[in-house]
Formats: structure tokens, C-alpha cells, sequence
């Protein structure tokens, strides 16, 4: 069973930001898959399997930079950690989102792994590409949830 991301991947990124908005918000926000294309122009298309919220054993399926994605919840903890991953082109992903409450606003800490053979043969390049991509959908979350809180 799989509990955290993987830290002896090749690749591993973790970033934080703090969200103007309430933790039922972003985190309300961040787990309804089926809206992600609404307020993250990255991804293409989203869709949970089934259509309550996500549990362990969820699947989904979402499409970003032309890669079709299947991601399994591993765990949750409603309003307070979500931690996914599955393979993909030949790369292994585990990630992980941790939310905080503090003071009003909400604390967003994101760590991913990344490994596989595509990963191993490029590291500097794919560790780019994760913490890019993981730099952007940060501060989609954080534009949608505040503009959504105003």
C-alpha cells in the first residue's frame, strides 16, 4: 500500500503557498476533479468514476500537456491530505497535498515523485517539467479559490 510519495524517485519536487481563502474552499476547489478544467487551463479534460466525493480506491482520469492520466486516491483525510498517483507514459507518480488552516487563510504544501525509465533518462530535464507544472497548478488553485472567496 502505498502512504507517501516516493523520496528515493529520481525526481522528487515540494512547494508550498499560502491561499487567501478558507480551507473548506481550496480544498472543496482541489477535490472536485470533474471542475479542474474550469479553473486550470493546464488540464484539458477531468472526470472522477464515480460521483461522490473521492475515497481510497477513486479513480480518475485528466489530460494535461497531451498526456492522458489514471490516478488512484491512495489515501485521504477530508480537508486535510489527498495523496494520489498511478503510472503514466512510463513514469511512476506519487503526489501528495497536504492543507492547513492558519489564521484564515489556507497553507497548500504539494510534494510529487516522479520515477521510471523516461524520468532516468533525463532528471534535469523532468525535474523541470514537475516543478513547472506543480508551480503553475499552485497558483491556478490559489487565483480561482481567492477570486471565488471575494
Amino acid at each position: 500500500m502505498i502512504t507517501t510519495i516516493d523520496t528515493a524517485a529520481a525526481v522528487v519536487v515540494r512547494l508550498e503557498t499560502v491561499i487567501d481563502a478558507s480551507l473548506s474552499r481550496v480544498w472543496d476547489l482541489h477535490t472536485d476533479v470533474n471542475a479542474w478544467p474550469s479553473w486550470q487551463n493546464d488540464i484539458t479534460t477531468a472526470s472522477a468514476s464515480s460521483d461522490g466525493p473521492l475515497a481510497v480506491g477513486s479513480v480518475f482520469h485528466w489530460s494535461t500537456f497531451g498526456l492522458d492520466i489514471d490516478s488512484t486516491v491512495y489515501a485521504i483525510e477530508p480537508g486535510r491530505r489527498i495523496l494520489w498517483g498511478g503510472p503514466a507514459h512510463g513514469i511512476t507518480g506519487v503526489h501528495e497535498w497536504a492543507f492547513t488552516e492558519r489564521n484564515g487563510r489556507t497553507v497548500v504544501q504539494t510534494a510529487e515523485s516522479w520515477d521510471g525509465e523516461p524520468v532516468r533518462a533525463d532528471r534535469d530535464g523532468m525535474q523541470a517539467a514537475l516543478e513547472g507544472s506543480l508551480t503553475a497548478w499552485l497558483a491556478h488553485l490559489k487565483q480561482a479559490a481567492e477570486n471565488a472567496s471575494r
